[in-house]
């Protein structure tokens, strides 16, 4: 199957994102269990397993391809001293991960390959969603009581 070089080059970027995302993500999980913070630390779990989903995703349509999927280096975790300044790193990547999707798809659109089009619209949708999670989470997030931050 021939696919344009180009639309390979955003999935593998997509794929390099999807992997430092579950990176930090578990990362941030392991911050918060030692901190306490069990709620924080199931709910990071969670969404590193999320994150996990859409590098399958990519990495199912790069193998499709006939292309061994490869992500490259990833970028080290943001953590932070507290809660708050986890959730605030989650949402910049989640935000990086939107204007990537968008950028992807409109290239996408640009090559009539339908395919990968409806690929990084469905996991850009996504995105959107854990953008306005944090969004919400960001103004009504509380430690939970046995949790010591900082």
């Amino acid at each position: 199957m021939s696919v344009d070089p180009r639309t390979l080059g955003w999935i593998t970027r997509a794929l390099t994102h999807e992997m430092g995302a579950v990176q930090q993500y578990l990362a941030q999980s392991v911050l918060a269990r030692l901190w306490g913070d069990e709620r924080l630390a199931q709910h990071l779990r969670q969404e590193a397993v999320e994150e996990l989903g859409h590098a399958e995703r990519l990495m199912e349509k790069l193998i499709l391809l006939g292309v061994s999927p490869s992500a490259g280096n990833l970028a080290p975790s943001r953590l932070g001293r507290t809660a708050e300044a986890l959730l605030e790193a989650d949402q910049q990547i989640e935000i990086d991960a939107v204007r990537l999707y968008q950028q992807a798809l409109v290239h996408a659109q640009r090559t009539r390959d339908s395919d990968c089009a409806a690929l990084f619209e469905g996991i850009l949708r996504e995105e959107l969603e854990h953008v306005q999670a944090l969004n919400h989470g960001l103004s009504g997030y509380t430690p939970t009581e046995n949790a010591r931050h900082g």
